[in-house]
């Protein structure tokens, strides 16, 4: 969840106290530093791709650091390395995407990664011939940053989005740029749809150079393309972005299709994302929905004519599951990834002009799955009989899956970290109702736990609230940065709920928190807790809260709300929605859940704002944030902890330079979990 900032001057604070801040605690438990180091060994798979005729796979797996792209057999056999670089591992290569002919691979090779996000990136596209083992050849030079590889059904064109001079990824979820010059206005980085030439490898920047494009999508036969936009700068205003369609051509005259701003229905003030053209170019379906990031997205499933008239049809109201990913299969089917009372489901939608229908679920898994390029994303044949995507679960570590699409989900075909066994303890889907509404979540047993052995012995449960919050928890295998998982290791019962303003249950259940943040939601969370101790020796008395982002706001809120929380750790968090709201440059995404801007009506939010109520706070809070989280800005936790301080209440603030929302630096990630981990231990020990 949660936008950007500009920096508070308090942050030049945080420079003196770093060098100790990262000063080893004076006693480690050991137990911490053995799960840090299994959690290390972890090879994640950042994408993968299948070759249109289906024989072939490839796939970009990261590990300490260093990025590999491999191609190999559909059935995952005969793997080999493909890299432009002289040395591999020393560049950071991604975006695998198959040519149509199914022999060549196209990806993006940065051999220059500069972490502190202000250089100018050097990304390059590189095309490699996977029938002989030449060196691939550069189809494209670029001094910017390059992503989401698309090629022309005939195989003429290579299309990307493209940032000329950019210094960082294109993401709220990275360090946000220092603020220097005229905020706005110098500086300013625009992403574009542009294409390469395989032939010449000419470069044409597509879209106009005053608008800012998030996704595109090919027409059918190539001469168009469609995207959604607003107007820079990009990190602010995804959550206004318009739908466009244009002639693939340099200078060309783009046509509005939606504004979720002014069309009318359901769609109405919302936010659209993943543009997919029918097979006859007459439509486009894209996701609809109350989005708080981009990126997470889900909602119902619109359609759109290409001649315009600013009218969408939600093909799919009152569903009661929320897609994430579609593509159409033909003219009147559509295959649909979605968020099921969490669980990842795939199925498939028989298509008219009015519905989008279900036909049947083809499977479901307690696990996540994407193919990098969107969460809950399938990659498939030309003909759509086979499938490829990464899953992972708190079972089993991330692999490549792969087979035939049908009524069984298909099998792993990799066995990078088959040797990785689970350090917690087994996942159980909880589920329980409040104020009319079903809730789901998922609970994570004690490492040690043995019913029969531990009969009168009652644990402690760490609550951790997901991010968002149009989001879900769906289990998926931990990795060295901040998670739920890692406490269970150590002894506790970590329950992860899903509370209204999740994704999961439809757009009704989405939208459920709308203009009342930390109140209903809360009490879904706590209705969740009590279901659980009906059934599970949690002790009441040793129960403890956390999150990120959203969750981070959660935890701060709550604090204040209840005593029943012992100890807490709010992870980039939100104090003050009131301040907040002036501090950030991402302001867009708030009036659709608070229902105005803070200067309409500053009252709503005053009344969600933890620091309204900071004088009801007792419980000990552990309070970590990036120096340059362009999502949830730093000064907020520096509001929140300076406040416990005030109020003699025990707390610690950890602030990480050089880190946006999502951390990147290894040492960081290793320390926020750690000292998390510290924390809880301190004040809620697994032991009585």
């Amino acid at each position: 969840m949660l936008k950007r900032s500009h920096l508070s001057t308090s942050l030049l604070l945080a420079a003196c106290w770093l060098p100790s801040a990262f000063a080893a605690p004076a006693s480690v438990d050991p137990r911490i530093e053995q799960l840090l180091g299994q959690l290390g060994k972890v090879r994640s798979v950042e994408a993968v791709a299948i070759s249109p005729d289906g024989t072939q796979l490839a796939w970009v797996t990261q590990h300490d650091g260093k990025s590999a792209i491999e191609v190999a057999a559909a059935d995952g056999s005969h793997a080999h390395s493909v890299s432009a670089a002289s040395k591999p591992g020393t560049c950071a290569e991604s975006g695998v995407a198959w040519a149509p002919d199914s022999h060549h691979l196209a990806f993006v090779s940065d051999c220059g990664s500069d972490p502190t996000s202000t250089k100018v990136m050097q990304n390059d596209i590189y095309l490699a011939d996977t029938t002989n083992n030449n060196k691939p050849t550069r189809l494209a030079q670029l001094k910017g940053f390059a992503r989401a590889l698309q090629w022309t059904t005939d195989g003429k064109s290579l299309g990307f989005l493209y940032v000329p001079d950019a210094t960082r990824h294109a993401s709220a979820l990275y360090a946000a740029k220092p603020a220097a010059g005229e905020v706005g206005v110098e500086g300013v980085e625009v992403q574009r749809v542009a294409s390469v030439d395989v032939t010449s490898g000419t470069l044409r920047e597509l879209t106009p150079a005053g608008i800012y494009a998030y996704e595109f999508d090919w027409s059918p036969d190539g001469a168009r393309i469609a995207y959604t936009a607003a107007p820079p700068p990009g990190d602010n205003n995804w959550w206004v972005a318009k739908l466009y369609v244009q002639p693939a051509q340099v200078d060309a005259s783009a046509t509005m299709l939606i504004d979720p701003a002014t069309t009318s229905g359901s769609l109405h003030g919302l936010q659209i994302a993943l543009p997919r053209w029918s097979p006859d170019a007459s439509r486009i379906a894209f996701i609809g929905g109350l989005m708080s990031d981009q990126g997470s997205t889900g909602g119902d499933i619109y359609a759109v004519s290409t001649n315009g008239g600013n009218i969408a049809v939600d093909l799919t109201p009152g569903i009661h599951v929320t897609p994430a990913w579609l593509t159409w299969t033909d003219a009147q089917q559509m295959l649909v990834s979605q968020v099921a009372n969490g669980q990842s489901q795939v199925a498939e939608y028989h298509v008219d002009a009015h519905a989008a229908t279900l036909d049947h679920t083809l499977f479901s898994v307690p696990a996540s799955i994407g193919d990098g390029s969107a969460d809950m994303g399938l990659a498939l044949s030309r003909d759509h009989q086979r499938v490829a995507y990464v899953e992972s679960s708190y079972t089993t570590a991330p692999e490549v899956y792969a087979g035939t699409l049908g009524n069984a989900a298909p099998p792993a075909v990799t066995q990078f970290n088959a040797g990785l066994k689970p350090a917690w303890g087994k996942a159980e889907s909880v589920e329980w109702n409040n104020e009319g509404l079903h809730v789901q979540g998922w609970l994570l047993y004690p490492a040690d736990y043995d019913a029969q052995s531990h009969k009168g012995k009652k644990y402690p449960m760490i609550v951790s609230v997901h991010g968002g919050p149009s989001s879900a928890v769906i289990p998926r295998w931990p990795s060295v940065g901040y998670g739920s998982a890692p406490f269970s290791a150590l002894g506790y019962f970590v329950f992860m709920p899903s509370p209204r303003g999740s994704y999961g249950q439809g757009e009704k259940y989405v939208q459920a928190n709308r203009r009342d943040f930390g109140y209903g939601d809360l009490r879904d969370v706590l209705a969740g807790v009590d279901a659980v101790e009906k059934k599970l020796p949690v002790d009441d008395k040793r129960l403890g809260l956390t999150g990120w982002s959203y969750g981070g706001f959660m935890t701060m809120f709550a604090v204040t709300q209840t005593q029943r929380f012992h100890a807490a750790v709010a992870g980039a968090g939100i104090a003050n929605w009131q301040s907040y709201y002036g501090q950030n440059l991402i302001d867009q995404w708030m009036p659709p859940f608070f229902g105005a801007s803070v200067y309409d009506d500053p009252s709503i939010y005053a009344k969600s704002s933890a620091i309204s109520f900071i004088k009801q706070v007792k419980t000990p809070t552990l309070v970590v944030v990036g120096d340059r989280d362009a999502e949830c800005p730093a000064p907020q936790s520096f509001e929140f902890w300076h406040a416990l301080r005030a109020q003699n209440v025990p707390t610690s603030l950890v602030v990480y330079p050089n880190e946006g929302h999502h951390f990147v630096d290894p040492t960081h990630q290793r320390d926020v979990l750690q000292r998390a981990l510290g924390w809880f231990g301190k004040y809620l020990p697994a032991s009585e």
